[in-house]
């Protein structure tokens, strides 16, 4: 069976780019989602449409926010800037049911597994990656920021927040 071309499908992985031929990316795509390349996945429709453009787009899904944040260097110093969703789906909504019980499992996540991302993932990977890279723009996008880009009463927390304040306590 032949192999597919490495334009199949976005890298993921360092050795992935530098088949390609690319030494940098221009924007690195932060997701809390696996990869999937189809079209039902915000990620893949945004990233497809950039590469469109003529820009060098890569993927990181789901990196571990817990350890040395490797997979966030993983690509380097984007040229132009990071994107950052949480995914298809809400991290808050995607860990706990409206009874506050955690979900066991992540219809996002290949087989199933929790906790691949964090809570407010999407607060949690831009603070990373402004701690890591303080000078890229970072772009952030998706249910999660449209949900929280003004005051609003957070149920998890049981308060008024706003994106500042979960800048603040992560």
């Amino acid at each position: 069976m032949d192999s597919l071309p490495i334009q199949s499908w976005l890298p993921i992985t360092r050795d992935e780019a530098l088949k390609r031929g690319w030494e940098e990316v221009d924007v690195v795509l932060i997701s809390g989602d696996a990869y999937v390349d189809h079209p039902a996945f915000a990620n893949a429709v945004i990233a497809r449409v950039v590469e469109a453009a003529g820009f060098r787009v890569a993927i990181v899904p789901q990196p571990n926010w817990k350890d040395d944040l490797r997979d966030f260097r993983k690509f380097g110093k984007p040229r132009l800037c990071f994107a950052v969703s949480a995914g298809n789906m809400d991290s808050m909504v995607n860990h706990y049911t409206a009874n506050k019980r955690l979900r066991s499992d992540d219809a996002y996540t290949p087989g199933g597994s929790a906790g691949f991302r964090p809570d407010y993932a999407t607060v949690v990977y831009s603070n990373i990656l402004k701690q890591i890279y303080p000078d890229v723009p970072v772009i952030i996008g998706g249910i999660e920021v449209s949900m929280r880009r003004l005051t609003h009463y957070d149920y998890w927390s049981d308060a008024l927040q706003a994106i500042h304040s979960y800048r603040q306590q992560s």
